[in-house]
C-alpha cells in the first residue's frame, strides 16, 4: 500500500535548498535523510526531493526546542 497523497501542488525542495534553510551542507540532509530523519521523495532521475512542509515543520520544531530549551531547567 502507499503512502496517502501529498497536495499535488507542494513545492519540493532541492538538498541544497534544505541545506540552505538549516544552514548545513547539502551532504548533511542526504545523511539525514538516509537515516530516515526527514522525509525524501525520489525524482525518476533518483535525485531527493523535500516536501517543504514537512521541512519547515521540522525548522520550527527545532527552532521552538531551541529557545524554549534553555528556560526550562
Amino acid at each position: 500500500m502507499s503512502a496517502p497523497a501529498q497536495n499535488a501542488n507542494e513545492r519540493l525542495l532541492t538538498p541544497g535548498e534544505v541545506a540552505t534553510l538549516f544552514r548545513v551542507d547539502p551532504k548533511t540532509v542526504t545523511r539525514w535523510a538516509s537515516a530516515g530523519r526527514i522525509g525524501s521523495i525520489r525524482t525518476p532521475g533518483g535525485h531527493r526531493r523535500f516536501r517543504e512542509s514537512e521541512v519547515r515543520g521540522m525548522l520550527a520544531d527545532l527552532t521552538s526546542e531551541a529557545t524554549m530549551g534553555t528556560h526550562h531547567r
